[in-house]
């Protein structure tokens, strides 16, 4: 059976605190979009309980050793506590890499879903909680998979009533990729005035205002086409543009009509009416 894990993309991000343990705390809002990838999980009839996990991929290339991806790790996480079979996934990538959009983390939770339901798990909201810890922070928001308030290190997530219903969603990614690890480097925490979760019940032409990402300022310093893209957006007559998560996709919000955003450069482009 196939599952279609969807993208994110990040309402504001505030780095509030370095954390003791070397991460960062922070608020910002998860919201899902309708840009998704495909993934088939099967046994592997010819290896039965072998402690094994292998992949086909198709789609975007994906960097990496895939012993060493998400979804392997999860496998080995589950099958400490369950006896699953050996698997064979394949996933066709379709959301970027390196683009702050989420894909890796949703396809994990989605993998792991998805042998949940093969398997009959019955896996409790706790343990998805415990598993999606371990693998990423932002993988505990696609357990939800709807609009959420994050808080901690994003896996501090609180269920909220919003929604964009009738925006035209613009998504554009140039050829670069930004790591978590340099984006945090480069950003200074500290605590916001108004947070985010109350800026969001502002009008939206007010958001270009309050709402920040506060990596965009040292991102747009090493990659200024990011940027650009940014004030692309806002020429085309976005209500509210930014950069998602650490980067380097940036999303358009716009009323009334499909825009047109001028591009220069093999950008990966999507498009969405919410």
């Amino acid at each position: 059976m196939l599952v279609f894990p969807n993208a994110k993309i990040n309402l504001g991000l505030n780095i509030t605190e370095k954390r003791k343990d070397g991460f960062h705390n922070l608020e910002t809002i998860f919201f899902p979009i309708g840009l998704k990838d495909v993934l088939e999980v099967s046994e592997n009839h010819e290896k039965g309980f072998q402690n094994s996990i292998d992949f086909s991929f198709s789609g975007f290339q994906i960097p990496g050793n895939a012993d060493d991806n998400l979804i392997a790790k999860a496998y080995r996480l589950i099958r400490n506590d369950y006896p699953i079979p050996a698997l064979h996934v394949h996933l066709h990538k379709a959301i970027p890499f390196g683009a702050g959009l989420g894909g890796g983390s949703s396809d994990v939770v989605f993998f792991m879903n998805q042998v949940d339901e093969m398997f009959s798990l019955n896996l409790s909201w706790g343990e998805k909680h415990n598993y999606a810890k371990q693998l990423g922070s932002d993988c505990s928001f696609f357990i939800v998979n709807k609009p959420c308030f994050a808080t901690g290190k994003g896996d501090d997530l609180e269920k909220i009533d919003f929604n964009l219903n009738g925006f035209y969603f613009v998504l554009i990614k140039p050829n670069i990729g930004v790591s978590t690890a340099e984006a945090y480097s480069k950003v200074k925490a500290k605590l916001p005035e108004v947070s985010i979760k109350e800026i969001i019940k502002m009008p939206m032409e007010d958001w270009k205002i309050y709402l920040k990402n506060d990596f965009e300022e040292s991102v747009f310093a090493v990659y200024p086409e990011i940027e650009t893209i940014k004030n692309e957006m806002y020429n085309a007559g976005a209500v509210y543009a930014a950069m998602s998560g650490s980067g380097s996709s940036v999303f358009g919000l716009f009323r009334n009509e499909k825009p047109r955003v001028k591009t220069q450069g093999e950008y990966f482009i999507w498009e969405e009416k919410i």
